[in-house]
């Protein structure tokens, strides 16, 4: 397996030199003059230590499609971005529906998913700088193959603990070198979120957070994942104590969430309120309000319990934006 991977970023490579020599000898240039010319560089903390990067990126890959979304409200140039989002089911070699007009308009190219990065696409995309890590599968897959992407062009990823979206915006603002724009951004979010807060009347009690998912085994979201944390800026009380509940389960170094045997779905999600988040795949709500296991939950038995969007699962932005509105609509 490393043979091949060694393989293919050596191919990888070998496209990236010969490109660069076409374009310098088709300037009239040489070697020494492209870096004369060439842009100045920043350091920035990363998830694998500093990393030196473009002080104005021109072409930037982001290999978890949970961050592009970030990228095009900061006007930064997309050359490819992965298009998954947890639990959105997009036709493949297409982009989320969120931010797929952005995407059209830059030319962003859709990155070929699978179980391992396709080295050879990033490769001859010609980034200056790639973008990875967050929360996720995609996360997960940067992190494993970091020492590739890096030998590819400047490597940066966003820590897994880096959950907060506000966090998150401002690492890649400063990451792509856009921190100027961060500012509106919140302000939006504020003015939102105030009228929002004076609009809701919030069910009493703690409240926990389900993803529906496929398989059997129930999927509860940690407290500090980034929707239950917007959840609890809107007013909502969190149950803290759910993988305590669950006796501490072992989490993936990306994951946002944990998976519990069905026998203790009732001894952790004892909240009188509960949100479900259902994605691709996934049962609805209603389907498992038949499910007896979830039917016997207090918040299932007082009719406090509410759905939510997929794209509500890891909110960036946009997302944040849309879901606050969704509260507003759903409890006023």
């Amino acid at each position: 397996m490393v043979t091949r991977s060694s393989g293919r970023v050596r191919a990888a490579l070998a496209v990236l030199v010969v490109a660069s020599m076409a374009a310098l000898t088709g300037c009239g240039g040489s070697t020494d003059e492209a870096k004369d010319t060439a842009p100045g560089t920043r350091e920035v903390a990363t998830a694998r230590g500093t990393v030196s990067v473009p002080a104005d990126p021109k072409r930037i890959v982001v290999l978890n499609g949970a961050l592009a979304g970030y990228l095009y409200d900061l006007d930064a140039p997309v050359a490819a971005a992965d298009p998954r989002l947890l639990g959105v089911a997009t036709p493949k070699g297409e982009f989320p529906q969120v931010w797929a007009a952005d995407a059209k308009e830059q030319g962003t190219q859709v990155v070929p998913t699978g179980e391992d990065i396709n080295l050879e696409f990033v490769a001859a995309q010609r980034p200056d700088l790639i973008i990875g890590g967050g929360q996720g599968f995609p996360a997960q897959q940067t992190l494993n193959a970091y020492d590739q992407l890096s030998a590819i062009a400047p490597t940066a990823l966003m820590p897994a603990t880096t959950t907060d979206w506000q966090d998150q915006l401002r690492y890649l603002a400063d990451l792509v070198g856009r921190a100027d724009k961060v500012d509106g951004l919140l302000a939006n979010y504020r003015t939102k979120l105030a009228e929002v807060k004076s609009a809701l009347e919030i069910p009493a009690g703690n409240t926990t957070l389900l993803q529906s998912a496929k398989g059997d085994k129930p999927v509860v979201f940690v407290p500090t994942a980034a929707l239950p944390k917007l959840m609890a800026e809107v007013g909502f009380t969190l149950d803290t104590q759910v993988k305590a509940k669950a006796g501490n389960p072992q989490m993936p170094e990306a994951a946002d969430y944990f998976s519990m045997s069905p026998e203790l779905l009732n001894t952790v999600v004892d909240a009188p309120v509960t949100f479900v988040v259902t994605i691709n795949g996934g049962r609805s709500l209603e389907q498992l309000r038949t499910d007896p296991l979830y039917a016997k939950l207090p918040s299932f038995t007082a009719n406090k319990v509410y759905e939510l969007p997929a794209i509500s699962s890891r909110p960036d932005y946009r997302s944040v934006m849309s879901t606050l509105e969704l509260l507003k609509d759903r409890f006023r």
